[in-house]
């Protein structure tokens, strides 16, 4: 309980400040209407006034809820309503770019790890490739795909897989680097095989750290394919609720949308936590 407490306490802190936040920016058009009515507001009307609008500027956190709640509960799965269809469309996508993006990202260090005309030529590409914004490349990689007749999953993927591959990179070149002079010399001494330092001693090295960037990839693979939802008009999808809910002012679905992104992105961190703690404890690197 003493480790929930402070938890709670920023929890019920951020929603009193976004209660708050409703009221203030919900009331100009609550005190408009009341005027066309000819009617003035006390402050306790205008609080519930502004906490049940249909489509208000910012949604109260209740509002939020039970958005949430029809979304997941109250629909069908096969329903387009539903955000549990929207989101296996998009974790479909998701892993199917994470599962790219973590592979490419752990081939290429290895790669840059024991050569280096690789580390000369490769890296610095790498990390340019990161300076491009997200928003410049989904339309143009959406268009590519199209004109070759190619459309649904692969293109999201494709961008999904552009942002997970650079973390798992960095993570892997790290850990593939983190061994020290004396542990290599000892491998060395054992007269052992460049193979078997990678399995025996790079590669367990390397596992916090690819742990820790597959983490940071998974959450970067949900937020490429919710841009590459984006530009292209899609039907199915989080990032096609987002842009349907942005089209008709439906500010409730926006952001039930954007908690169900939230959430499934916690889910996808914890499921990598999870993995992580059987197998370094298989290992035994774990504490």
């Amino acid at each position: 309980m003493t480790r929930l407490l402070p938890i709670l306490t920023v929890l019920l802190a951020i929603v009193l400040v976004w209660y708050l936040a409703a009221v203030g920016m919900n009331a100009p058009w609550a005190r408009d209407q009341a005027a066309r009515a000819g009617q003035s507001l006390s402050l306790p009307q205008l609080v519930r006034a502004t906490m049940v609008q249909e489509r208000p500027v910012l949604p109260a956190p209740h509002q939020v809820a039970i958005g949430l709640w029809d979304g997941v509960v109250g629909q069908k799965i096969t329903s387009k309503r539903s955000l549990v269809w929207h989101g296996w469309i998009t974790l479909s996508a998701t892993l199917a770019g994470f599962a790219i993006g973590a592979g490419a990202g752990i081939l290429l260090a290895v790669g840059i790890v024991h050569s280096r005309v690789m580390d000369l030529s490769v890296m610095p590409w790498a990390i340019a490739s990161q300076t491009v914004p997200i928003l410049a490349i989904a339309p143009m990689v959406i268009v590519v795909f199209a004109s070759a007749g190619v459309t649904g999953l692969v293109p999201k993927a494709m961008i999904s897989a552009w942002l997970s591959f650079f973390p798992v990179l960095v993570g892997m070149v790290k850990g593939l680097r983190t061994p020290d002079t004396m542990q290599m010399d000892l491998m060395r001494s054992w007269n052992a095989s460049g193979r078997q330092t990678f399995w025996r001693l790079r590669l367990p090295s390397a596992m916090p750290y690819l742990f820790a960037s597959l983490k940071v990839a998974v959450a970067a693979a949900l937020v490429g394919t919710i841009v590459g939802e984006l530009p292209a008009g899609a039907t199915a999808g989080l990032g096609a609720r987002l842009l349907s809910g942005s089209y008709y002012g439906q500010t409730v679905q926006i952001w039930a949308a954007l908690f169900a992104a939230a959430a499934l992105a916690a889910a996808l961190v914890a499921v990598i936590g999870g993995i992580e703690r059987l197998t370094l404890r298989r290992m035994g690197l774990a504490r």
